[in-house]
């Protein structure tokens, strides 16, 4: 049975016993993680919704040490490539089956700019995406990415409900507590794990809040801990 770890902020691994895959890997330099690639024991994919420091992380490390395949916008990954490591690109509304399942590409509402990397280059403008993770044929993760509210959240879940729904909660950035629980009222899931808090001052927000909100609309809501994971 496949399960999903937190590492802090966006930052999570899919794994089963053959297959690692991390979504925005912010880990060595995330006030909330701070765990060494060094650390890590397995990556075969990494997912990246976007350019900017607190999601691109540690991307090119783990696909370095590992060989691992880096899968993000056309503009992102041929950044990455050009930085010696295994890509996919791909573009919003896009989908591809990979050894683990299937990602489909889906919007997020953000801004396209990017962060400096800490050797001096930069990524280029790319558009902000969310992923849906198909595991195997039938398990099914949202991550959202960073991201506003928008309507056609409604069409994420439409052909068939999703096991896991990781949205963003922090504000300021992306969605806060109202907004991400309206996004739970409109994406059907069997659990929603609110993210994209409390690691720094300005995307200070309280996931009780969003948990009671989604407790009242029916909805099951994990907090989890940094380091804690759930089968799914």
């Amino acid at each position: 049975m496949p399960s999903l770890r937190y590492y802090g902020h966006s930052a999570f691994r899919i794994q089963d016993d053959r297959f690692s895959v991390f979504i925005d890997p912010f880990m060595s330099a995330s006030p909330q993680c701070a765990i060494p690639v060094s650390d890590h024991k397995k990556c075969d994919f990494v997912l990246v919704t976007h350019g900017h420091a607190d999601h691109f992380g540690d991307t090119l490390e783990l696909a370095k040490k590992f060989g691992a395949t880096v899968v993000a916008t056309h503009e992102l990954a041929v950044f990455c490539e050009s930085k010696g490591v295994k890509v996919h690109g791909m573009a919003v509304g896009g989908a591809h089956d990979f050894p683990f399942g299937r990602v489909k590409m889906v919007p997020a509402l953000h801004g396209i700019g990017s962060d400096p990397l800490p050797d001096g280059s930069q990524p280029p403008p790319s558009t902000p995406v969310g992923f849906v993770v198909t595991w195997g044929k039938a398990k099914s993760v949202y991550h959202a990415g960073d991201t506003a509210l928008y309507s056609d959240m409604r069409l994420i879940s439409e052909k068939k409900p999703l096991d896991v729904a990781c949205l963003p909660i922090g504000d300021n950035y992306t969605m806060g507590v109202e907004d991400a629980a309206r996004a739970a009222e409109w994406i059907e899931a069997n659990l929603y794990v609110p993210m994209h808090y409390g690691t720094f001052p300005v995307v200070k927000s309280d996931p009780l809040a969003f948990a009671f909100r989604l407790e009242k609309l029916g909805r099951k809501c994990k907090i989890l801990k940094v380091g804690e994971r759930v089968e799914f």
